[in-house]
């Protein structure tokens, strides 16, 4: 008998090690032939831990799972959820970036060229550095880390740079509040990040790389660089790269968990050793970047949908997608919610669907307020916005950002002056003291808003102004984006910043 128990740092946190541990000594109580295999998440944490036995025409769930539901499960007693595969959750989906994630062990390099692995790489290793970069370009795929910048143009300015040495650098230093998916895929399928590395250091000629990753993670730690050893002894990274003549090697690298480290400038001193602060640009790292040579900074998941892009062909993935939102995007729902998870599908897909549909509404069952779309740096979208397309242009249209594609939800008992006042406090405690703006406008956002839940009639105006100067003035997002909740909150719900006497009015 085959049981998946998930090693996912969520599964983890539910419980999971304790039920492969009694789904052990039961079955050896027992003398039972069973084979434990610890997979990633399929994404549904409201199931987590999510149990899967294979039942020889597919995987059987049961979720969640204690470890006193073990005896009953082994006995064939306990409730199924049924076919894992047939769940409504995971039918609705379009799982390209996370097709094998909770599919296979994460660290069984065959388990994953079964499935779909290493086909891009080895396409990739067939085509020259400018079809690798228009391919790219081709996808449509737009930087998941947040900015949404073209991944191709920055391929093809790091390929078209002259230097001796070229640097692909993954961007693993995920901190937005209710984000989650850079850790599941690194922890569910490690080897399509390696691999997405590899064909981006065959297309700009860069031959080292590395990963980025936050302390707080360390189950993607172990998982990813037990990966990259296993990678390394497989010939897929190296010296000669899948047999191939070319060379590509990468190490991962573990940051203390500054958020602003996050930005790309602030990681790449921190990657160097310095202090986690941002430069100014120009120059683009993809000019002067790690160590002062041409560098390609991707997100997580913009790297890891590189392997299906050359799998399936560019057309495959542009062909799903909005506007100019291509592909598909990789929703983290969290906060106040029913079901919570990741849930990948193409851009388009409305607010309200994603969250009154798939999430099925608030957990509180109150309705829901508001929803944090971007990290904490994203704007509060009210119930009125949700018909707003989950896409770059809708979004910034809308007055939001999809950045990561976090989604936090909230019920109708939050206090929006409070979440604006939390915004400026985070931006006041991460920022990395560089610019004046940041620095000092998060404490002054700070008390300005608490002279509003003073009474203070005239604050509401001064904390508009000096929003326009943190937007305008800052260096990075951390400081040029948190105007985003504030002024949502101060603007979308103005009933919360009403004065003691303008409410009782």
């Amino acid at each position: 008998m085959r049981i998946w128990v998930p090693l996912d740092s969520a599964a983890k946190a539910l419980g999971a090690d304790a039920v492969a541990e009694a789904l052990a000594r039961e079955a050896k109580a027992r003398g039972m032939d069973v084979q434990i295999i610890r997979n990633g998440s399929r994404g549904m944490v409201w199931l987590e831990p999510l149990v899967e036995v294979d039942v020889g025409e597919g995987r059987v769930g049961y979720g969640p799972v204690t470890p006193a539901d073990v005896p009953a499960l082994l006995d064939g007693r306990m409730n199924s959820l049924g076919p894992v595969e047939d769940l409504d959750w995971m039918r609705r989906q379009t799982r390209l970036t996370f097709a094998r994630c909770g599919v296979i062990d994460p660290l069984d390099l065959d388990d994953y060229a079964a499935l779909g692995g290493l086909v891009g790489l080895r396409r990739a290793i067939g085509l020259d550095s400018a079809a690798i970069v228009a391919e790219v370009t081709a996808s449509g795929l737009r930087g998941r880390g947040g900015a949404g910048f073209p991944t191709g143009i920055k391929w093809k300015t790091v390929a078209e740079a002259r230097a001796d040495q070229k640097y692909i650098v993954c961007n693993a230093d995920e901190g937005d509040s209710g984000t989650f998916a850079d850790r599941m895929i690194m922890e569910g399928d490690p080897f399509t990040l390696i691999e997405g590395m590899a064909i981006a250091g065959l297309g700009v000629g860069a031959t080292r790389g590395y990963v980025y990753m936050r302390s707080e993670y360390p189950v993607a730690i172990e998982v990813l660089e037990r990966a990259v050893v296993i990678a390394r002894q497989r010939g897929m990274l190296g010296a000669d790269v899948l047999g191939s003549g070319r060379a590509f090697d990468m190490q991962v690298r573990v940051g203390a968990g500054a958020y602003v480290c996050g930005e790309e400038t602030s990681l790449l001193n921190s990657l160097e050793g310095k202090r986690g602060t941002v430069r100014a640009k120009p120059p683009l790292p993809a000019l002067e970047g790690f160590l002062g040579k041409p560098t390609v900074v991707n997100n997580v998941i913009s790297l890891a949908t590189i392997p299906v892009i050359f799998e399936r062909g560019a057309q495959h993935y542009a062909d799903f997608g909005l506007g100019r939102s291509r592909g598909t995007v990789t929703l983290q729902i969290a906060g106040n919610v029913r079901r919570g998870g990741l849930f990948e599908t193409a851009f388009g897909m409305s607010l309200g669907e994603v969250v009154n549909d798939i999430g099925g509404g608030t957990l509180s069952g109150r309705p829901v307020k508001a929803v944090q779309v971007g990290g904490p740096l994203g704007a509060y979208m009210p119930v009125s916005k949700f018909d707003t397309a989950m896409g770059y242009e809708d979004f910034d249209a809308a007055g939001g950002l999809i950045g990561h594609a976090g989604l936090v939800v909230f019920d109708d008992s939050a206090d929006m002056l409070q979440m604006a006042r939390f915004a400026m406090e985070f931006c006041a405690i991460e920022s990395c003291g560089k610019c004046t703006p940041c620095r000092i406008g998060a404490v002054r956002g700070v008390e300005t808003i608490d002279r509003i839940a003073a009474g203070d009639p005239n604050a509401a105006a001064l904390l508009s102004d000096l929003c326009e100067t943190m937007k305008d003035g800052s260096l990075c997002a951390l400081g040029g984006f948190t105007p985003y909740p504030v002024m949502s909150a101060l603007t979308q719900f103005p009933d919360d910043f009403a004065t003691l006497k303008e409410a009782a009015e």
